[in-house]
Order: structure tokens, then sequence, then C-alpha cells
């Protein structure tokens, strides 16, 4: 089954793309890897203090993203969809299982093809209004994405991703 071709909406959707010079499955390990994601997916000084996550439709993401302050901010996501090496679909709408959330934000697709010996890394966040894509953007998604792509990748260069 081919996965659906997302057509992206300037008005609506935030996107980051960017050529990475690490293998697919390394890159795909530390996004689907509970102990590998806390050590790169918040823009430093932030940290995650908790990761787990159920790598199928349905499963979720759940993580608490902590403030140099000190402040948490738990996240829960939903996963769509789990192409091993080639995709991931979550959303913020909705809790694992389905349950919908009570503050619905985005829904994020992550894209990894091969490309030679590494990765054409492509990140998009669909909003449902411009007013959520306006905020993202304030809040700094290219940089803040850019960011926590550039510590993956870091991460995975200092041989803490093995495959």
């Amino acid at each position: 089954m081919t996965s659906p071709i997302i057509k992206i909406d300037p008005k609506l959707d935030l996107v980051l793309e960017r050529e990475i010079d690490v293998p697919v499955e390394l890159a795909w390990k530390a996004w689907t890897t509970p102990e590998h994601l806390r050590q790169w997916f918040a823009p430093k000084p932030w940290s995650i203090t908790s990761c787990d996550l159920d790598l199928r439709p349905g499963g979720a993401l759940n993580f608490v993203m902590r403030s140099p302050e000190g402040q948490e901010y738990p996240n829960t996501q939903c996963y769509l969809e789990v192409t091993p090496f080639e995709r991931l679909v979550l959303t913020d709408t909705m809790q694992g299982g389905y349950r919908p959330s009570a503050r619905p934000f985005f829904t994020a697709v992550v894209e990894f093809n091969r490309n030679g010996s590494g990765t054409r890394y492509k990140a998009v966040a669909i909003h449902g209004n411009d007013e959520s894509r306006k905020k993202h953007e304030e809040m700094g998604f290219h940089g803040g994405w850019g960011t926590v792509l550039t510590q993956m990748v870091d991460y995975i260069k200092a041989g803490d991703v093995r495959g």
C-alpha cells in the first residue's frame, strides 16, 4: 500500500527539508527508540525528561519537555502511519487509541528518503487553520525543528545509535 502524497498548503503548513549525512536506518532508529529520542528531540538547553512510545498506527508517543527553568510540558501524540524507514505520521489531535485530544494543534509528517549513504529528510507540520500555523511559526518551528535535526545528526555521528 502506497502512502498518500502530502499536498503542501503554504497557508496552513510548515516544511523543513534537509539532506543529512547519516543513513536512513539510523535516522529511523533515532526517531523510533525512546532512549535515543530523549537525547536529541528538544532544542538545548531544553530537555526531554521522559519518553515512551507504542510504534504502530493508533499507538501513542508520550514525552515530557522541560524548559531550562524547570517547567515541564507533557505531550501526547498518536501515530497515524508507521512505514519503517520511510515515514512517520503523528498528530496531537488524537491521543493513543485514536481518542480525540482536548487541544489539537498539528499533525506531523516525517519522511526519510535514501540518498546515497545519507538521507533526504522532510518534516511537514500540517495545521487546521492559518492561526495555528502562524502560532507554530512564531514559536520557532524552523529554528527549533532545524536545531533538533542537527542534534539528531550529531548524536548519530557520535556513535550513540547503532544499526
